[in-house]
């Protein structure tokens, strides 16, 4: 089937070549049917999984498309260029990616752009580059913002928070954290997930190692939400802050041991680094 497929593909090919170039007053209608072949052409290289040809191809498909000023079907063809790539090329997939990206943007077309922008994000972490996995999803989090898409803006901040705390900036992780508590109080959806934001921002206060500003910010969480003071949560943010003001090792390890066996802590890493 492969081979089949392949030699469809070439003589697909040839065709959209031939009227891309062929000398004819109704270029726009040559560069449509031109778009069209390469487009089959591709798909044919695709189910052949000649990946690298398939990508090229659709490439060239937007490119017809461009020239038609059809930039929503110029797009979507870069779209199948990148998830060829997928399987051999990373950095093609990136490429292709950030080209729908604009392009969707462009017309509007933001929840889309998001969605390709988080795809990024996802290749960057995957090969664990969290510096512009990081970036993506914070892009990807104002676009969907702009389409109302509010559980999908949360999801993005949350990864921009984690990113940021393994990156020791623990300021912007910690903003995040208690802006998405702040709003997640007002949704019987949301509001279940408070707690685990309040502790992870407050992991993070732990990180920047400053006992007094820990201490102020579980007064700021029980502000906040005042059932927090209540949960397994807090007490073991407080416990830790009295751990880490004892200078007593012993007694912090324990903690997050005894806590982690429970309930296992993202931020696991960031207590471990914490100097005390």
């Amino acid at each position: 089937m492969a081979k089949k497929e392949g030699a469809k593909g070439q003589e697909l090919a040839k065709r959209a070549e031939n009227k891309l170039h062929a000398c004819c007053a109704l270029f726009g209608s040559n560069s449509e049917d031109a778009a069209l072949l390469f487009h089959k052409s591709a798909t044919s290289f695709k189910l052949a999984k000649s990946w690298d040809k398939a990508a090229s191809l659709f490439v060239k498909s937007s490119k017809c498309h461009l020239k038609l000023d059809n930039k929503y079907d110029a797009a979507n063809s870069y779209v199948h260029a990148a998830h060829c790539y997928k399987n051999t090329s990373t950095s093609g997939a990136i490429s292709c990616l950030n080209k729908a990206v604009t392009i969707f943007t462009e017309i509007g077309r933001h929840i889309m752009a998001a969605k390709y922008s988080k795809e990024i994000a996802e290749l960057y972490e995957l090969n664990q580059d969290i510096e512009h996995a990081k970036s993506y999803y914070e892009r990807a989090a104002e676009l969907f913002e702009i389409g109302d898409a509010a559980t999908s803006v949360i999801q993005c901040k949350l990864k921009v928070a984690q990113f940021s705390a393994q990156l020791q900036q623990y300021q912007k992780a910690i903003e995040i954290y208690e802006d998405i508590a702040r709003k997640s109080l007002n949704s019987n959806l949301l509001k279940y997930g408070v707690r685990g934001h309040l502790l992870n921002s407050g992991l993070c206060q732990l990180g920047r190692g400053d006992f007094v500003a820990m201490t102020n910010s579980l007064e700021r969480y029980q502000d906040l939400d005042p059932t927090f003071s209540r949960t397994r949560e807090f007490k073991f943010l407080a416990d830790l802050a009295v751990s880490i003001d004892e200078e007593d090792v012993e007694k912090f390890t324990r903690l997050v041991k005894e806590y982690n066996s429970i309930t296992p802590l993202v931020y696991l890493s960031v207590s471990q680094d914490l100097s005390i």
